[in-house]
């Protein structure tokens, strides 16, 4: 990790397929197919310098390609952080299996590798919930990947609308709140504060949030002194988000979000902290 330069992209998807969850075909807004394209986005950056790192979410359930990952670090020449984890109900496979089943079944890929293709996960997530609040069966997975978290040392992400409520059960686990990224889904800034506060990131998703939106909670955090726990990414992680079909793509969070920062006040070795130190510290501190 320590020959990464260039920003970190700790929330983004390269190839996923969620329609069955959604008992749909085709929606060019449920799956990312195109290795292709993806590649050679990541690799413009790459060439641009900026960014040094990948981290793709793409879990059990939301059609996880661990050879395509592999594929696309490669032609792009952008290391690339596969991950496990139970994403949430609507794209659970896995039944009703009890905690220590889960967690085992975590463990496995964690120790194994993904698929079979001896790709190995560096990060736990994303895990979450669908709805406003997990149900039962979330609230294991959540508490199996905290478990899986503490015995392998991996960091977690989170998905879902209760970023405060998915975070009390984690930490209800015994797992640090350091390891913890929880995504902001909504506009709560105070909720987003009160993340940090507990001492774990909260992780902007540009596309999910809008520029102006992810800017606000952005230097909200950065003027009450949460800097150092604020991680952003364009969060990528649907076909039509490309840029071959009009969507912003990837480079998206140097386009909109920085500049705001930028214009704000926050310099360069701010926006070097938020991209790039943060991201690392999260994905690494439980391994020194």
């Amino acid at each position: 990790m320590a020959a990464v330069e260039g920003a970190v992209l700790p929330y983004e998807h390269l190839c996923n397929d969620l329609r069955w969850g959604a008992g749909i075909d085709s929606d060019p807004y449920r799956w990312l197919a195109e290795e292709r394209t993806v590649t050679e986005e990541l690799r413009e950056l790459r060439l641009a310098g900026r960014v040094g790192l990948v981290v793709d979410l793409t879990c059990m359930g939301m059609g996880r390609d661990a050879s395509g990952l592999a594929r696309i670090a490669a032609a792009g020449r952008v290391p690339v952080i596969a991950s496990t984890g139970l994403f949430a109900d609507p794209f659970s496979d896995v039944g009703d299996r009890d905690v220590d089943s889960l967690t085992t079944l975590l463990m496995d890929e964690i120790l194994n590798g993904l698929d079979g293709v001896g790709v190995f996960p560096g990060v736990i997530g994303k895990v979450g919930c669908w709805g406003p609040k997990p149900t039962p069966r979330e609230e294991r997975f959540l508490v199996a990947a905290a478990r899986a978290s503490l015995r392998s040392r991996l960091p977690v992400a989170t998905y879902g609308q209760d970023g405060l409520g998915l975070l009390e059960i984690l930490l209800g686990q015994g797992l640090p709140a350091s390891r913890v990224a929880v995504h902001c889904t909504g506009t709560d800034a105070g909720a987003a504060r009160k993340i940090a506060e507990a001492g774990a990131y909260v992780s902007l998703g540009l596309l999910d949030l809008g520029p102006d939106q992810a800017a606000r909670i952005a230097l909200g955090l950065i003027e009450d002194g949460h800097a150092d726990r604020l991680l952003t990414s364009t969060g990528l992680s649907r076909v039509a988000q490309v840029r071959k079909y009009g969507g912003p793509g990837y480079g998206d969070l140097f386009e909109t979000l920085l500049p705001r920062l930028r214009a704000a006040g926050t310099d360069d070795a701010l926006i070097r902290l938020i991209t790039h130190d943060n991201p690392l510290r999260w994905l690494t501190e439980g391994l020194s």
